[in-house]
């Protein structure tokens, strides 16, 4: 009864918060504290959703992770230098604040107050990935560079878990690290069986939670890495993409319980309180040192910029260490408090500065861009558009069915544009032309010549990647037409407000679509 208490307050919250153009984890995060105020505390059952939710997550961000983006010199370097700068700047933070004798401060020694600097270096996973699926941007440059970074992250949490708690890998770790790739075959077969209806899900709850997460935790290991690296093992599969969708709904729904502990689970005093502000002034210095060192390895400056708002909050992971402080008696009690108070509240400023990310970049460019190094990488250099005359952006299935028929009746007009390289990649396999861009990057519309360009076709996976598109074409001075797809008749009415020519509902016209295609194989 109580749980839906907490999950209807929850939806009261995040719809509220959401007419207000801001993500809906904000509300679910200040329902928690609303409960919490009215003496309402977290449940045994809210805490295992919570924990499920998590793991689903990870499993979700492996399915899309490949291995040798971690190899990459911009991604691990500044993941580990930042570790390093952010947890010595940080405890020399809170020693300065210790010697003014600022409560909750003043207890604190060298020791804890590295563990404390470990503890706020590190940035959620979860709110991540949230913000980066709502916002289409898992496949970017960008997104794809916070996730990695993350990851490498989370394996420096199991090494510090390991020596703190003394949990220490047992026999079974190696057994299973040298298992799990020969029998990827055999789970390949598994996923190509289990065809498309409810097994998908089922089959991403079983081996997430029983193959990934338990078995692991049998093993010595961090259960949430077993169900990251189990979803890793099933990333180069052609029905990844399809399994990650299958558990989206599920895993979303279990989040919000996540966010709702946080809240619930916060001992409010004043002096909680106070020290959580004071850690939430200084937060803009761990923003900063994202973006300097990833800049000092060729990242573009923007890519730099939204990976550091992407990164720019507390984790939770800070609640675990400071958990295994207190139960170590190395820190008090109230500073479980501080960490889930100040993982909130940047959680609540962290969202507006994702969504209006493009907009800070395009007011602060030219200071941004004074970190920018001499050459940026391969992969983020300009782009020319040749001799296109439509171009397509978004290449999933509406936009490569698009390409193909245009090719037909205008053979060498069409360009596909995506912003994932390996889906580029795969049409260039199949003859299309194509390159590589985020539509929503003011840069990119900034640098092309698009006077040639007769019709841009947006049919982007995400409605919202369609709308910031429109916007920043229609700002580069962009003459021709514009047509777009959508999924409702709201998303369609937006569009043509915004500059589109005309729209597509590609679910209420597919039908028609369909019939069309009958009758010319009739006639």
């Amino acid at each position: 009864m109580l749980e839906l208490i907490f999950f209807c307050t929850a939806f009261v919250c995040g719809f509220v918060i959401f007419q207000m153009r801001l993500p809906p984890l904000i509300g679910f995060l200040a329902a928690g504290f609303i409960l919490h105020s009215l003496g309402y505390r977290s449940t045994a059952l809210l805490e295992n959703i919570s924990s499920v939710g998590v793991t689903l997550l990870l499993f979700s961000i492996g399915l899309k992770l490949q291995i040798k983006t971690l190899t990459k010199a911009y991604v691990w370097a500044p993941a580990t230098l930042h570790l390093l700068l952010s947890t010595a700047l940080y405890s020399s933070i809170v020693l300065l604040f210790a010697r003014f004798s600022l409560p909750l401060f003043v207890d604190l020694n060298l020791e804890t107050s590295l563990l404390i600097g470990f503890a706020l270096s590190f940035s959620s996973t979860v709110f991540a990935v949230k913000v980066l699926e709502e916002r289409g941007e898992m496949a970017s440059f960008h997104g794809k560079l916070s996730i990695a970074i993350l990851v490498m992250q989370d394996v420096f949490a199991v090494i510090f878990l390991a020596i703190s708690t003394g949990k220490v890998p047992n026999i079974w770790a190696l057994g299973i690290l040298v298992l799990l790739p020969l029998l990827r075959p055999i789970l390949f077969k598994i996923l190509d069986r289990s065809k498309h209806g409810e097994l998908m899900p089922l089959f991403g709850f079983f081996f997430a939670l029983l193959i990934g997460y338990q078995m692991f935790e049998f093993a010595g290991l961090k259960g949430d890495l077993g169900a990251l690296i189990v979803g890793m093992l099933f990333a180069s599969h052609h029905k990844a993409k399809e399994l990650a969708k299958s558990l989206i709904s599920l895993k979303d729904l279990m989040l919000v319980g996540f966010f709702l502990t946080i809240g619930l689970n916060a001992d409010l005093s004043e002096n909680a309180i106070f020290a959580a502000i004071l850690l939430i002034f200084v937060l803009p210095l761990k923003v900063a040192l994202y973006h300097l060192l990833t800049c000092l390895f060729r990242v573009r400056a923007r890519t730099s910029l939204l990976n550091s708002f992407t990164l720019s909050n507390y984790s939770e992971f800070g609640l675990i260490v400071c958990a295994v402080a207190a139960s170590s008696g190395w820190i008090s009690n109230e500073w479980l408090a501080v960490v889930g108070i100040a993982v909130s509240v940047t959680f609540i400023i962290a969202s507006p500065l994702n969504t209006h990310s493009n907009q800070i970049y395009m007011r602060f460019h030219k200071l941004l861009e004074k970190f920018e190094t001499q050459q940026c990488l391969k992969l983020e250099q300009p782009v020319h558009l040749g001799d296109a005359q439509i171009l397509i952006f978004g290449m999933g299935r509406v936009g490569a069915g698009a390409y193909e028929t245009i090719e037909l009746h205008s053979p060498g007009t069409a360009t596909g544009v995506d912003i994932n390289p390996e889906n580029a990649n795969y049409h260039r396999q199949k003859g299309f032309t194509m390159i590589v861009a985020d539509a929503t990057d003011p840069n990119f519309w900034q640098r092309i010549n698009h006077s040639n360009v007769k019709m841009i076709m947006l049919s982007m996976p995400k409605h919202i990647q369609n709308v910031l598109a429109l916007e920043q074409l229609k700002a580069s001075g962009y003459q021709g037409s514009v047509c777009a797809i959508a999924g409702y008749p709201d998303q369609q009415k937006e569009l043509e407000e915004l500059g589109a020519d005309s729209t597509y509902n590609f679910y209420l016209e597919a039908g028609s679509g369909f019939a069309e295609h009958v009758s010319e194989k009739l006639m």
